[in-house]
């Protein structure tokens, strides 16, 4: 939940200050240094953005009819290395929204309901949202097959690339393009290399309570009955990798597995899914499965195909209303049951590349189509403009009739410069 300034004002506001003149000098900001015992490197990016949305005509679930306005995410990134065992990552974000309707937007990318701690991150309002936050801040141990990583991570088991039911943590949603940062959750992580082509990884992930009063919507303080606990095992056969998991996410017990491979050198196989068993014995065990095919030619042309079954999702549309006003911990990223997402992607030239995405929602036959063209104006800096497009039945008064159906058009424009 958005803080006001009302609280320990002039100290909230030297901190942003202070943060917010270190991120706006990015001369200043780069260093590298290189020795016998290590190295430190710091360096960041900003982001400026520019967004318009038209929203369908229903007065019930939206105020305005249309909305334009800016948004900024600003990164500070540091790794420090100690001789060959030691590493520590540290990537610090302050974000500015104009106003709050941006928060959902898919375009973003803005990490900014992860179940993590609150006690790293900062919220400031006054008409308008200010963020802060340690995205992550992690040691990393290495000695011989083992790498055992403490603090906050990102944690991605996803092998197929729109729907990626086995990310159990911070996933993208399946029309983001712009994915170079995952947010990290409070997690202790071993890596043991079993063999050249073989891996182990334990996981252990902090679970929070929901705290209205936070500056995240979650507590400070982790709580045993939402942490999670995961074994992978991974190995390449066949010219596949081969993995299985299990484990405790949440308060569910999750069995699942995935692939990725090549077929004849020529056609991409991309498959990975669960078995989920809730400890609360009013929920029904469900299935995650998602397969995807992808081709890449030599003109740089690439196809990307996959389907998606969302077993926790529903098949009937009149209860979409319901679901959407579940708690935010209860809440799921698609609706449906069933989903396929078409990826194509070109590079018109050296400086120029474009993609499309559409996603289909097969249960209400609503669609996402999202265009995302990328220009390349320096070394260090690029311009993005994004176009959604949602194809479906608008809502009628308090009735959801599809899931796109209830999106809105939009529009954005971003600037991305990195030092």
């Amino acid at each position: 939940m958005i803080r006001y300034l009302s609280h320990k004002p002039l100290f909230r506001l030297s901190i942003f200050t202070v943060i917010f003149v270190a991120f706006s000098l990015p001369a200043a900001a780069f260093y590298e240094r290189q020795g016998n015992e290590g190295y430190v490197e710091l360096r960041g990016m900003i982001r400026g953005l520019g967004y318009c949305r038209r929203y369908p005509d229903n007065d019930m679930f939206f105020k305005d009819r249309s909305k334009c306005n800016i948004a900024g995410i600003m990164r500070l990134m540091m790794l420090t290395r100690i001789r060959d065992t030691l590493t520590m990552e540290v990537n610090a974000y302050q974000t500015y929204f104009s106003d709050n309707t941006v928060l959902d937007s898919f375009t973003l990318g803005a990490p900014l309901d992860v179940e993590r701690s609150s006690a790293l991150e900062w919220s400031f309002s006054d008409r308008r949202y200010i963020h802060m936050a340690l995205d992550r801040l992690n040691l990393r141990w290495s000695k011989d097959r083992l790498d055992l990583i403490l603090g906050r991570q990102p944690i991605n088991l996803a092998t197929t690339f729109y729907f990626s039911p086995n990310d159990f943590f911070a996933p993208f949603a399946a029309q983001a393009f712009y994915r170079v940062y995952k947010p990290g959750v409070d997690a202790i992580r071993a890596e043991v290399r079993l063999g050249d082509l073989s891996q182990l990884s334990l996981i252990n992930v902090l679970g929070y309570d929901q705290d209205p009063d936070s500056d995240t919507g979650w507590s400070n303080r982790p709580t045993g009955n939402r942490s999670s606990y995961i074994g992978r095992v991974s190995t390449v056969f066949s010219d596949f990798e081969w993995s299985l998991l299990a484990g405790l996410v949440c308060d569910s017990e999750v069995i699942g597995g995935s692939l990725q491979g090549d077929l004849f050198r020529w056609l991409g196989i991309r498959a990975e899914g669960n078995l989920s068993n809730p400890d609360d014995p009013l929920q029904e065990t469900t299935t995650e499965i998602s397969v995807g095919l992808e081709h890449h030619w030599e003109n740089s042309l690439d196809v990307r195909l996959e389907y998606f079954y969302h077993g926790s999702g529903l098949g009937e549309d009149y209860q979409y209303a319901a679901l959407g006003a579940a708690p935010k911990a209860e809440k799921i990223a698609y609706l449906g049951r069933n989903y396929t997402a078409l990826g194509v992607g070109y590079q018109f030239s050296p400086l120029l590349n474009g993609q499309m995405t559409l996603i289909t929602n097969l249960e209400d036959s609503s669609s996402l189509c999202s265009f995302n063209v990328v220009y390349s104006l320096s070394n260090e800096s690029e311009l993005a403009v994004n176009l959604g497009v949602p194809l479906g039945k608008d809502p009628e008064r308090y009735r959801i009739r599809s899931e796109f159906g209830l999106l809105s058009w939009s529009i954005n424009a971003e600037v991305r410069y990195y030092f």
